[in-house]
């Protein structure tokens, strides 16, 4: 066996000074030869590396291949060899929502929890003037309540946190309550920035799926998405400019899905609910601000029914899920066991087994734009968001209302409920940026249970948000109600070895302390999710 590594992501001013000094030659700076080789891998019988040389001594020919390759054969997977990483400045906290609906990319942004906000905005170009005075005279009131409550809170923080103001780290995490708090009166217009990854592939939907955005702002990201990928790899971003692509190859792609999709929907569903009856929900399993809507029948039986099926030999499933409804009902124990077992050997960071993805569960979900920020981390499930919605409420941080700030906070969020129904007659998408972090929307969550336990580890953990551990606690909870012991184990990391050893198995690995200094700031560690 051989294995090389075949290329890896540079910095770009770096390629750009490898080029200024003719170190390279020009044009073979391109992650499109490493594209190409692989694409011939199925059809030369050189070696990959030689491959490769191939295609940096001729990426002419190697930008020719992948055109046919991944848009005149449609071996798209070809486009995903070639990676791309991307710096975005200067867009709002709510165009932000919209790129990060491609789940297969990756994102790693500023957080408003631990770096300090001074007031930076962003207009949307589709508002008037009137439009614009207002939402600034807004921001002002906003940030300046931002500024007073950062002050108040971390004071706060401090009085309940004596044991912690001798350590600079320490202070730190003080300091980022605080914020944590302090950021719920922030806007959806807020600035931020962040770093942008995915291959070709990924990068080419998103700037397609972009293009027809209700947000001008968007729209405008899509096409500088563009304008930088296909600089850097024409042969692989052609679906994105469909008057190109239909010059290369003599046909036309449709847009149309992405153009008239949500217009069509939209359209449709109102006229359906404007005729149809209400609809009740109470009897739906509820746990604070979630709903158990929907969820897989005898979800433990399932379970090891799967776990059966892979280790079982060579039997049906309809085998395997009789002989699991046979177990639960004449062996307890043993049933119980065999779940149980299948965790026994996992450490906190360790995923369990991929049989536990064969139980779904939808969850109706009333969150904070501050906790959907979060939660929309989590790609590997499914989002169904509704428009923000203030006749949902506000979420106010408790240490707002116990500092005598409440009713300031709730003047505050008024003027951008009021501004929000004011522009919403003109333009229903704009007005969401007049919103703040503390306006809540409605969401339906669809998860297998290993993504869940994924998302308890990170989430129910003390370094976790409380808002949105709060939600997730709550969805662990209602799963427990009908998989008692499949989802025995889903809690945060800090608590897995406790659990393991309450459910009879003694802790195997010698595992660092949890709480033991790492060596890295609070402020330099992103929340987990989130990269």
């Amino acid at each position: 066996m051989k294995v090389v590594l075949a290329g890896y992501t540079l910095d770009s001013d770096l390629i750009e000074e490898l080029k200024s000094k003719k170190i390279v030659p020009e044009g073979v700076l391109t992650p499109e030869t490493i594209s190409a080789a692989y694409a011939r891998i199925s059809r030369y019988p050189e070696p990959v590396t030689v491959l490769r040389k191939i295609a940096r001594e001729d990426v002419e020919s190697a930008r020719k291949s992948n055109k046919i390759i991944v848009f005149g054969m449609g071996h798209h997977s070809v486009a995903e060899h070639a990676q791309l990483n991307f710096d975005i400045m200067g867009i709002s906290r709510l165009a932000l929502e919209a790129l990060e609906t491609s789940r297969l990319c990756s994102y790693t942004e500023k957080s408003q929890r631990y770096i300090t906000m001074k007031g930076e905005f962003v207009i949307p170009p589709e508002l008037d003037e009137e439009g614009k005075k207002l939402l600034e005279k807004i921001m002002d009131r906003e940030f300046e309540f931002y500024r007073k409550a950062y002050e108040v809170l971390f004071e706060y923080q401090k009085k309940l946190h004596p044991e912690m103001l001798t350590k600079k780290r320490d202070i730190e995490i003080v300091e980022g309550w605080a914020k944590e708090d302090a950021r719920y009166i922030l806007p959806l217009c807020c600035e931020a920035q962040l770093g942008f990854s995915g291959n070709a592939r990924n990068i080419e939907y998103t700037i397609r799926k972009l293009r027809y955005h209700k947000l001008a702002e968007v729209r405008e990201l899509s096409q500088k998405l563009y304008e930088e990928a296909s600089r850097i790899a024409p042969s692989l971003i052609i679906l994105s400019d469909p008057e190109k692509f239909k010059e290369t190859f003599g046909r036309e792609v449709s847009d149309e899905f992405f153009r008239y999709y949500e217009k069509d929907m939209r359209e449709i569903c109102s006229k359906i609910f404007s005729t149809s009856y209400p609809v009740k929900d109470d009897a739906y399993k509820t746990s604070g601000n979630v709903k158990l809507v929907d969820y897989t029948q005898d979800p433990d039986i399932k379970i090891c029914a799967g776990i059966l099926a892979s280790f079982g030999g060579s039997n049906s499933y309809q085998k395997c899920i009789d002989l699991a409804k046979n177990l639960h009902s004449n062996n307890p124990a043993g049933f119980k066991s065999l779940i149980f077992k299948s965790m026994q050997r996992l450490s906190r960071y360790d995923a369990v087994p991929r049989e536990f993805e064969s139980v779904n569960f939808t969850f109706e979900i009333v969150l904070s734009a501050s906790a959907f920020a979060q939660l929309k981390r989590h790609r590997m499930m499914t989002i169904l968001k509704q428009d923000y919605d203030p006749n949902l409420g506000l979420t106010i941080p408790d240490s707002i209302i116990e500092n005598g700030l409440g009713k300031e906070f709730e003047e505050a969020t008024e003027m951008s409920t009021s501004a929000f129904e004011k522009i919403r007659v003109k333009n229903p998408a704009v007005s969401e940026y007049f919103l703040t972090n503390a306006h809540r929307r409605r969401a339906f969550v669809i998860c297998n249970l290993r993504e869940l336990y994924h998302m308890a580890r990170i989430r129910m953990d003390p370094h976790a948000q409380w808002d949105i551990r709060r939600i997730v606690s709550d969805m662990v909870e209602l799963a427990r109600s009908v998989a008692p012991i499949s989802a025995s184990f889903a809690c945060g990391k800090h608590e897995f070895p406790r659990v393991k050893q309450e459910a009879g198995f003694s802790e195997q690995l010698k595992e660092q302390s949890y709480n033991e200094d790492s060596g890295l700031k609070q402020a330099e560690v992103p929340e987990e999710g989130e990269t």
